[in-house]
């Protein structure tokens, strides 16, 4: 059976890292864009990491520009941006595809575990998030519009 932990990803310094550093704690998986309506969730990703990351939990968050060119810049571009507006410490990584034929093999995989409206396997828009628990599996998925503050409640279930 195939889990987040079979995946890898870049950071945003260009360093390929397996998702299996992160075996054993839950993950929130985040397509972001700065400028985007839904910008101002890195603030409440960030509190989320700070709060639940002792207990287990850790936010990653990948850059997209797939959606009306909301993220162009490059990583130190998104780097900085993350930094000076949102005060970002969670992981960050490369700016990745999560539709179409060059999607991110893990964004193919999420999309397959937890299926969009109507079994749609597509991201509609930038701060889809997936929600994973302690053994790699996608327990849930949020659309753009879910705040982080509405996920706080379904952590429990998997920290």
């Amino acid at each position: 059976m195939t889990t987040a932990y079979d995946f890898s990803a870049k950071t945003l310094d260009g360093q390929d890292q397996p998702l299996a550093d992160y075996k054993g704690k839950a993950m929130l998986v985040v397509n972001t864009a700065s400028k985007c309506g839904f910008t101002p969730q890195y603030t409440g990703l960030e509190k989320l990491w700070e709060t639940y990351k002792d207990q287990g939990l850790v936010v990653l968050g990948f850059p997209c520009d797939q959606f009306g060119h909301q993220e162009p810049g490059d990583a130190d571009e998104i780097r900085n941006f993350c930094s000076l507006n949102y005060d970002v410490s969670f992981p960050l990584y490369e700016k990745v595809e999560v539709n179409g034929g060059s999607a991110h093999p893990l964004w193919k995989w999420l999309k397959k575990e937890k299926p969009g409206l109507l079994g749609m396997e597509s991201i509609k828009w930038n701060f889809t998030k997936f929600l994973i628990d302690k053994n790699g599996r996608v327990v849930k998925r949020y659309a753009p519009t879910d705040t982080p503050e509405k996920i706080e409640k379904d952590l429990a279930s998997v920290l």
